[in-house]
């Protein structure tokens, strides 16, 4: 095992599984910071993956989540608007 698969083990489970359990309790607020915290880290995760076992064309993808995560937010920010 590779360091960079180390430490992709340890972002996923320090850092994924914090934000998911975050955006999946609380209130709305409390979700959203689950929302933030989960894009950076899975793009991160996706990265160190990349490296230890990709070729350097899938970068993409992890490039194309950071832009995704971005509307995601403004989404779930406008749809917290309408309902109150």
């Amino acid at each position: 095992m590779t360091g960079w698969l180390v430490a992709a083990v340890l972002l996923m489970a320090g850092g994924l599984g914090p934000a998911l359990w975050l955006a999946a309790r609380g209130d709305a607020i409390g979700r959203l910071a689950g929302l933030q915290l989960a894009g950076p880290v899975t793009v991160l995760t996706l990265l160190l993956l990349v490296q230890a076992y990709g070729p350097s064309s899938a970068v993409i993808l992890p490039l194309v989540l950071t832009v995704l995560a971005f509307a995601g937010t403004l989404l779930f920010i406008r749809l917290l608007g309408t309902t109150e």
